[in-house]
């Protein structure tokens, strides 16, 4: 089994490493090969995502991401950011199903900024939508306005679309993750202002139509904002667009104490998949050895269980991680008086231990 190991800027560099780590202690034949992206694909090559780069994901049967962005790199065109690199990666791979669960571990209801009593016991799954919506749709640029009370001053443009395919097949997706869970989907949309919200509403119930077990409730996203904070355990899974689901997403990740502590997975139609942490490069910590690694760690195992068919690998290595905070350890964003404070390597180095 070959996993393409991307590790990118800032922080990735540092909490990949501590994933590599743990796969090389589960007594898998994994074939592991790094590669440059990101801020580092365009240092070494030119672009953020190289053509070896790419070569090397499509080969592979899953990609370890590590998380790319780099401040010396802002000045640049956008299509050679750094950030252009996962955008890519997602787009050439087909990854259009982002799966991110949101789970509280029981000894981290303290480091949540809200009462324990609303976040205590939360599992929720966010399925975003990954290859459509504003983020890709065309056209898009900076042009002379055209008409109303501004024409003829220079304005930016972006367009929002979905096609019916698009929108049938990131709605199996959640129905069929609904099934194994608890049976409840949440589409979030904004239907009421926005024709191609409407449009994934109406698909969405059509869809439905195949999955009567399924409980299906529609949401305006400023409203699922709100009860994301108010009563996040009222969901079980939610399916939205790219842009809505990259902000909920991160909103979640507060619910668990740290977006340090949020997995993904992005899965193409036939579950070869991009792993990678939900929080960004972090360049500000990045060299300091203190970033949260679990995130990174947990990303590996939804590969084990969802691209390279090894669950009861997965199973181990979630385990461990449960052991490590039962222990009291904890790295900066999710220390609280009483744990013990550690860094990234020392993270990594107790859940091998917690393995072996």
């Amino acid at each position: 089994m070959k996993i393409a190991i991307l590790p990118g800027d800032g922080i990735g560099p540092e909490i990949v490493a501590q994933a590599v780590k743990v796969l090389n202690v589960l007594g898998e034949s994994f074939e592991l090969e790094t590669a440059p992206v990101g801020g580092a694909g365009y240092a070494a090559h030119g672009h953020p995502l190289p053509e070896a780069t790419l070569a090397l994901a499509k080969a592979a049967d899953a990609v370890l991401f590590g998380a790319v962005g780099d401040y010396q790199y802002d000045n640049l065109e956008r299509s050679l950011r750094p950030e252009q690199a996962i955008l890519g990666l997602r787009k050439q791979l087909g990854l259009f199903a982002n799966l991110r669960p949101a789970i509280l571990y029981p000894e981290l209801a303290g480091a949540s900024t809200l009462k324990p009593e609303v976040v205590s016991g939360l599992d929720i799954l966010i399925i975003r939508e990954l290859t459509g919506d504003i983020y890709f749709g065309q056209p898009r640029g900076v042009r002379e306005c055209p008409d109303g009370p501004f024409k003829g001053q220079r304005e930016g443009f972006d367009t929002m679309r979905y096609a019916e395919g698009e929108i049938r097949r990131i709605a199996h997706v959640a129905f069929q993750a609904a099934q194994k869970r608890d049976k409840r989907l949440t589409s979030v949309d904004k239907a009421n202002v926005l024709e191609t919200f409407q449009f994934w509403k109406d698909i969405v119930i059509d869809v439905h139509k195949e999955y009567p077990d399924v409980a299906l409730e529609h949401m305006y996203v400023d409203n699922a904002a709100m009860q994301l904070v108010r009563a996040p355990k009222k969901f079980d899974v939610i399916v939205t667009g790219n842009m809505f689901g990259d902000i909920l997403s991160d909103a979640a990740a507060m619910l668990t104490g740290s977006i340090g502590m949020l997995p993904s997975a992005s899965l193409d139609a036939n579950n070869k998949g991009l792993y990678e942490p939900s929080h960004g490069s972090a360049p500000d910590i990045a060299g300091k050895g203190i970033a949260n690694p679990l995130a990174t760690i947990l990303s590996a195992a939804m590969m084990l269980r969802f691209s390279l068919n090894k669950p009861e690998q997965a199973d181990r290595i979630e385990n461990a991680v449960k052991a490590v905070l039962a222990q009291g350890l904890r790295t900066a964003d999710i220390y609280e008086a009483g744990t013990t404070k550690v860094g990234t390597e020392e993270m990594g180095n107790a859940v091998v231990k917690a393995l072996v």
